[in-house]
């Protein structure tokens, strides 16, 4: 196994509050396995992202996909197209920090 880069951002490009960065971590480690080299790994993951997208366009994805989860109306309002580049813009950022981290 690789070990996560350690990774040195612009402290300008650092947006993101750290409860959002809190319960990124908290997600990925739940995923991907809760142990000190993991947790290394899911930091660096959001580290990538917030280089790559600002936190508004993070948080509108997040609310999108989280949307999504729910039925009827509402939730169908966040399943149509114009929905979609915003949380393509977040895959494209979460792959990136899943090749650069893991």
């Amino acid at each position: 196994m690789r070990a996560a880069p350690d990774l040195h951002f612009d402290e300008s490009l650092n947006d993101y509050p750290t409860l959002a960065r809190a319960d990124y971590i908290f997600a990925c480690l739940a995923t991907n396995g809760q142990d000190r080299n993991t947790m290394r790994r899911c930091a660096c993951s959001i580290d990538v992202i917030a280089s790559i997208l600002p936190y508004e366009a993070y948080e509108k994805a997040e609310t999108i996909l989280s949307m999504r989860l729910g039925t009827g109306e509402r939730a169908g309002l966040f399943r149509i197209p114009a929905t979609q580049a915003g949380v393509a813009d977040l895959r494209r950022a979460q792959a990136e920090a899943e090749m650069t981290c893991f």
